[in-house]
């Protein structure tokens, strides 16, 4: 029986892809054990134990950024949440971990290399977080959801996704999906999202601008955010909804996306061969738009900046490239010959060649 420990957490970023590899082990052997190592504050302390997943705890340690009161005390706390795990790996026989980044995984890998133990890094975002930048120095093996990623030593293997996209038959699905959203399966759609919380540039350009949409001869299935108030028309071919708790079938009916470009949705869209045009979000270090770049650069899909996201480039971008079949089509083999629905797979084989050294 081999126990690993997964570590990460802090966003959905972190806890998806470290619950999709959990599953993995778990489907692979009963037997194995999955301990999954988070901080109270983040969403692993809601989301893992409803997966079934044994959750532990290590204090949350903020790397420093400016010399501050904080920057003092680090060095104890961290070597407290340090302890922390040691303990964890010698009580419970860890035989190996896996990080994802976040707050739980910098002592993670620190434990992990004074107990001797392999550790094995993944990366969403292709922008690392300092946690991983640093793990990846010791590492036993790096993966990387996206080609480009600055971190030593790293392969790409993907992002581990979710079960109801990696078994997504779209075609086996789409007449389900659009009776779920009142739309024709008949019909080519225009899915544009932006999140959970939405995105004012997307609702904007879009409410002012559903009409050539629906002229060229699509549907729009248009995901607001719960947040929104943007008026819906009414009309038949266009669906203006405030949240999709099934993105599954959202993604079945789709034939081209509008979306932010977060690490988990182009890896999401580019596995399932879905062209795209990608409006990074603005605010942060450019994460988005790195996210994107290696689709972008494979033809699979296009970016515009945020800032010059409006109605008018929806009619004279996005229209146009509803009208041009050929253009959709070489996008989407582009994106079927990026994306992979093998990330989980593929970060288990790393954690196996560790295990196997």
């Amino acid at each position: 029986m081999t126990t690993t420990l997964l570590a990460g957490g802090g966003t959905a970023g972190h806890v998806n892809p470290l619950l999709a590899v959990a599953d993995g082990l778990r489907a692979r052997d009963a037997d194995d054990e999955v301990l999954v190592l988070g901080t109270r504050e983040g969403l692993e302390a809601r989301l893992v134990p409803l997966r079934g997943y044994e959750l532990l705890f290590v204090d949350k340690v903020p790397f420093p950024r400016r010399p501050d009161r904080a920057a003092a005390l680090f060095p104890s706390r961290f070597r407290r949440a340090i302890a922390q795990v040691r303990r964890v790996i010698r009580d419970r026989g860890v035989d190996a971990v896996i990080g994802f980044g976040g707050y739980a995984s910098a002592p993670a890998y620190v434990a992990a290399r004074w107990e001797r133990v392999p550790f094995v890094v993944h990366e969403a975002n292709a922008k690392p977080g300092l946690a991983n930048v640093l793990g990846a120095r010791a590492a036993a093996a790096v993966g990387v959801a996206f080609e480009g990623t600055p971190l030593r030593g790293a392969r790409v293997v993907g992002m581990p996704l979710r079960r109801e996209i990696v078994d997504l038959d779209r075609d086996a699905v789409r007449a389900d999906a659009a009776a779920h959203f009142g739309l024709d399966a008949t019909v080519p759609t225009l899915l544009v999202f932006g999140g959970s919380l939405g995105a004012q540039r997307l609702n904007a350009a879009f409410g002012a601008a559903w009409r050539e949409v629906l002229d060229a001869g699509w549907q729009l299935l248009h995901v607001t955010g719960e947040k929104s108030d943007l008026a819906d028309p009414g009309v038949p071919g266009y669906a203006l909804v405030r949240y999709v708790d099934r993105m599954d079938l959202a993604f079945a009916l789709a034939d081209l996306i509008v979306s932010r470009s977060g690490a988990a949705t182009v890896s999401e869209v580019s596995a399932l061969g879905i062209p795209a045009v990608y409006v990074p979000y603005a605010v942060g270090n450019g994460e988005q738009s790195l996210n994107a770049a290696s689709a972008v650069r494979a033809g699979a899909a296009r970016l515009i900046a945020d800032a010059e996201f409006t109605a008018e480039r929806v009619r004279g971008e996005i229209v146009p490239l509803l009208r041009d079949a050929d253009a959709r089509e070489a996008m989407r083999l582009a994106a079927m010959r990026t994306g992979t629905r093998t990330g989980t797979e593929n970060v288990i084989a790393l954690l196996d060649a560790a295990l196997a050294r």
